[in-house]
């Protein structure tokens, strides 16, 4: 088992916190919309958009992949930052391994159960800290925090980090997602504090 620190996020402190956040040890609940009911006999994977050859997978091939257990921050929009979680799942690069794309996809869609998207720069997703994860501080997810899958970006805000993924669309032009294209900022870095689009 292999863990990783997130690097630009490894903080002592609470006063370190990205600006504009408060420190909690809470995990709260924010959704928009309702829970789905996921039965695991039926749920897929899939990878398309700019890539030689559409992939999916079901629920035992992705875990086949190859679980890791790492260690990173988590920073919402709504200006809470838990500061020490661990998640275990699959990393961003085992998937990405799998893959062939367009040299020219510099951008991923990630879609969920329930109709959710979100826009991610793909040198955002090549980090080691960016996990498909099943589980937290070695708890299996509860769906109400996005199981049976849910993509893990600790250096962006936590609506980037999408609950009950099933797939992911690899894109050569950047393009808004479900709250970006409600005002949220493109890239969502808690450092910049790029919470809406008119934040720089």
């Amino acid at each position: 088992m292999t863990r990783i620190s997130s690097k630009n996020f490894s903080r002592k402190n609470d006063e370190n916190a990205p600006p504009g956040q408060v420190v909690t040890d809470k995990f709260p609940v924010l959704t928009f919309g309702s829970t789905p009911s996921i039965d695991l006999t039926d749920w897929k994977f899939s990878v398309t958009g700019s890539v030689s050859k559409r992939m999916e997978f079901d629920y035992q091939t992705f875990l086949g992949l190859g679980e890791i257990t790492l260690s990173s921050e988590f920073h919402c929009v709504t200006q809470w930052s838990n500061l020490n979680n661990t998640w275990s799942g699959i990393p961003f690069k085992t998937l990405f391994n799998q893959i062939q794309i367009s040299q020219e996809a510099k951008f991923a869609m990630i879609h969920c159960y329930g109709g959710y998207t979100t826009n991610v720069s793909l040198n955002v997703l090549l980090d080691d800290d960016v996990i498909f994860a099943t589980k937290h501080n070695g708890e299996k997810l509860t769906p109400d925090h996005g199981a049976p899958l849910r993509l893990i970006v600790p250096k962006r805000y936590a609506w980037k980090s999408a609950k009950w993924v099933n797939g992911i669309e690899f894109m050569e032009e950047d393009a808004p997602g479900f709250w970006e294209m409600r005002g949220y900022h493109m890239e969502g870095d808690p450092l910049k504090e790029q919470r809406f689009d008119s934040d720089i």
